[in-house]
């Protein structure tokens, strides 16, 4: 089942996702200062986002979306690719010790 998020007719649409890839990092979160708010007077109203600047960090930033840049499709295909590497390094190295448990027996 796939999870979906309503968002009130008169907001505008978030123009980032959630676990999209950007410049900044991964996004984990957003939220929205509706104008006329508390919030939206201090800060200015409009979409705020949640950003890890990559899996390994500990950090998080909070940023408009002005502030977020997408990644071109090169930028993209080369992070995917990496991380396609990665996985399959990880995967062999898993499978070299699993022989080893099973004296070279698996169901593979």
């Amino acid at each position: 089942m796939q999870a979906t998020i309503s968002i009130p007719q008169h907001w505008p649409y978030p123009r980032f996702a959630l676990e999209q890839r950007t410049q900044q990092g991964i996004i984990l979160g957003l939220y929205y200062y509706p104008l006329g708010t508390e919030l939206a007077e201090q800060f200015d109203d409009g979409w705020r986002y949640v950003l890890m600047p990559n899996k390994n960090s500990n950090e998080t930033s909070y940023l408009q979306e002005e502030q977020i840049q997408p990644l071109t499709a090169e930028e993209l295909f080369s992070e995917i690719t990496a991380e396609i590497d990665f996985y399959q390094q990880q995967i062999t190295i898993l499978q070299q010790q699993l022989a080893i448990v099973t004296g070279g027996f698996t169901n593979a």
